[in-house]
């Protein structure tokens, strides 16, 4: 008899209120590709991403598994609790479960602490003989060939946010304030190609996003798959560091390949700020050089900016509105500072007792301030966040930026658009 699984992709509301106002959001991809791994003659699959569905808390379940990053640990444990009290088991894993194995463990049955391709189909079949054990541990590092095809069919989402893939796995840097390190086994790999571009060539949507942390960390397979990618006329972005998009050759390999934008790092204007937290690959003078050549090459970029450092000041919110509008910058996914569990940032705010407090569903980057900073209040903080957002995604510094960038502007115009539209909501 088939036992019933119920995957959760949760988020809480407080996100979920955040994101919804954005039309532009591609989905995650943990639980589609989790699903891939499930045998169908064993389970009956029902899979919910909160982001646009209800939990179905009426219906019974068997199994329901969840996966869990920091700001929806809370969250997740209620969900979990919810569903033991109707007798189902729950197994936890992702980001914060492999960060605080010993606090998940009291929120559900059986928890998965690393990397899951080994340690998921082992606990699927110990659960489907009622032999499962309470902790799954990823001891080694799991092989990337032949990974089953995500089910993107048993999730309720628009097409083209369904567009998402990985190609690459880990980060060869090690950034204070990142948790990659605490999470993936400590050595970037790469899947097998013909996987890779079959998976896209299955992907219903023109666009889509390569999900991987560092997509050029390791040049030759990012050449050989962009290589690979140009029969299939897809149009697509990916996450690289500043540090490599200054080669030519891999820029203009990945417009021949359909790149729309790429999501670069730059996380700061101020040199000492980066050196910091470990982010001294970031070299300021080399901005905008590095960002011309992208533009040569029609490549938009989205640059990731954060707001928080030690070196931080009340001045910093204009100096970076006024340098993303001189340099042209396409773009930005702006966050707070977050000093996220067991990150080289986490430890030295803790023994500073700099931390606000460790309510996990305030950790998200984006609506709360956690700590206190060194040069400005925390408030201070906040309203700088806010007043770069509104004023960066406002018409006039748009108009600003693109007689600079002049780079893609229909789809310059419609990502600027959508997280306009979202803070006017």
């Amino acid at each position: 008899m088939r036992k019933k699984i119920l995957l959760i992709q949760p988020e809480n509301e407080k996100i979920n209120r955040f994101r919804r106002k954005q039309f532009n959001n591609f989905v995650q991809i943990t639980m589609p590709y989790l699903a891939g791994f499930i045998d169908e003659s064993k389970y009956q699959i029902t899979l919910v991403d909160e982001y646009r569905q209800k939990i179905p808390f009426r219906r019974m379940f068997d199994l329901v598994a969840i996966t869990v990053n920091t700001p929806n640990a809370y969250h997740c444990y209620q969900i979990g609790e919810k569903f033991r009290v109707k007798g189902a088991k729950v197994v936890m894993g992702g980001p914060h479960v492999t960060l605080l194995p010993e606090e998940a463990s009291g929120h559900c049955d059986s928890i998965l602490i690393g990397e899951a391709e080994e340690t998921w189909p082992e606990f699927l079949e110990d659960f489907h003989k009622g032999k499962e054990r309470a902790v799954y541990r990823s001891e080694s590092m799991p092989d990337l060939k032949s990974i089953p095809l995500p089910r993107w069919d048993l999730l309720k989402r628009n097409r083209l946010m369904k567009g998402a893939v990985f190609a690459t796995r880990g980060c060869p840097y090690r950034c204070a304030y990142c948790n990659l390190k605490q999470i993936y086994h400590d050595r970037f790999r790469a899947r097998p190609i013909p996987e890779v571009i079959r998976e896209i060539s299955l992907l219903k949507s023109k666009f889509f996003v390569f999900w991987d942390d560092n997509f050029f960390a390791d040049k030759a397979h990012a050449i050989e798959l962009m290589e690979s990618l140009k029969p299939l006329g897809k149009k697509w972005a990916a996450q690289v560091t500043l540090a490599d998009c200054n080669d030519d050759e891999l820029l203009k390999r990945a417009m021949e390949a359909g790149c729309l934008y790429l999501f670069v790092g730059l996380e700061s204007f101020s040199p000492s700020a980066l050196r910091g937290v470990n982010k001294g690959i970031n070299r300021v003078h080399s901005y905008r050089e590095i960002i011309q050549k992208l533009h040569k090459h029609k490549i938009m970029i989205q640059a990731g900016i954060v707001f928080g450092f030690d070196e931080d000041t009340p001045a910093t919110f204009r100096h970076t509105l006024e340098a993303c509008e001189e340099l042209g910058i396409d773009g930005v996914t702006v966050s707070l500072l977050t000093p996220l569990p067991r990150t080289p940032v986490y430890t030295g705010m803790k023994q500073e007792q700099r931390l606000l407090n460790e309510d996990w569903s305030l950790y998200n980057g984006k609506t709360d301030v956690v700590f206190n900073p060194r040069n400005m209040t925390s408030e201070q903080l906040f309203e700088g966040y806010l007043y770069f957002r509104r004023r960066f995604y406002s018409l006039p510094s748009f108009i600003r930026r693109m007689r600079v960038s002049r780079t893609h502007l229909f789809y310059n115009f419609i990502i600027n658009l959508g997280y306009r539209l979202a803070l006017k909501r």
